[in-house]
């Protein structure tokens, strides 16, 4: 069956488990969606749409919901063995009926015989393939190669970890280019000492491109984010876009501060929590725009 545009677009903009650059494998938690406690189930209501969530009793994510609107939806569905992803299943319904035809499964296969290796294999549910990845591990459960196969041929991503001064660095060599580098560091300003800070960079055919720069308190929270580009004619990043982030005594987002160009812009956070000023939050309002969006949570006795 020909591979159609939908598809295409579906595939790798909703298919979003996995990085762009180099895919890692990524298991979802209550905490990725700002929840915790118990929580089996978790419906948000935006001016946009719904979103379903439904948890397993250890916290991992088994099912999520998009709703477009009353006809159109979409479903995944995740499946584990042990501690490893066996299964994520993507089912698009239009018209509330089931389309095999932009709907995928991702296939998990797990080898530790020696050093573990995870082979991921993409099919549509119409039975065709469309690619297979392989994940690589060093002794240390560390992944070290991601190996890519599809009808354009063989694509290798090899990740290597180096330390300098303090200065942890991660980078992504796609066929021997690179693509894309992480550094991790300590702040050295004397008030925000211990801080992490991390450096994303992109690259294209070898240059860079792009940068993120963010920095995390002591609860692993950002508190601030600058967002660069890359001046070809200067060999330089230039600051594009900052934000700051500002949490209450709960580490709740209360506050962003965001600075682009000339132009500043200030929102604010408002909470109604499920249990009192505890808990976990059910409405929050957006100010000055007065937006908001609510949850539904139920719990595991």
């Amino acid at each position: 069956m020909k591979k159609n545009t939908l598809y295409i677009f579906i595939y790798f903009l909703l298919a979003t488990s996995f990085l762009v650059e180099a895919q890692e494998i990524n298991i979802f938690s209550v905490k990725d969606f700002d929840l915790k406690d118990s929580v089996k189930t978790c419906l948000v209501n935006t001016k946009y749409g719904k979103e379903e969530y439904t948890f397993l009793k250890d916290g991992r994510l088994s099912k999520s919901i998009t709703r477009h609107n009353d006809t159109d939806y979409s479903i995944t569905y995740y499946k584990y063995d042990g501690r490893f992803l066996k299964e994520k299943r993507f089912e698009n319904y239009r018209d509330n009926s089931f389309d095999a035809n932009t709907s995928i499964a991702n296939i998990y296969t797990v080898d530790s015989t020696s050093t573990l290796k995870i082979t991921e294999k993409i099919i549509t549910y119409s039975k065709e393939f469309l690619e297979q990845y392989e994940y690589a591990y060093s002794k240390e459960n560390i992944l070290e190669k991601i190996t890519r196969t599809n009808d354009n041929g063989i694509d290798v991503t090899s990740i290597t970890y180096t330390s300098f001064k303090g200065e942890n660095t991660k980078t992504y060599m796609l066929n021997d280019e690179i693509i894309k580098s992480i550094r991790t560091s300590k702040s050295k300003n004397k008030k925000t000492l211990n801080f992490k800070i991390e450096l994303a960079k992109t690259y294209l055919n070898g240059e860079a491109r792009t940068a993120i720069e963010q920095m995390f308190n002591l609860k692993n929270k950002v508190i601030s984010k600058t967002v660069y580009l890359f001046n070809t004619e200067k060999k330089e990043f230039e600051p594009q876009e900052t934000v700051t982030y500002s949490y209450n005594e709960n580490d709740m987002l209360i506050k962003t501060e965001e600075e682009q160009n000339t132009n500043s812009t200030t929102k604010e956070y408002i909470y109604q929590y499920d249990n009192g000023t505890s808990g976990n939050w059910v409405k929050q309002i957006i100010t000055p725009e007065n937006s908001y969006i609510t949850r539904t949570i139920s719990y595991f006795e």
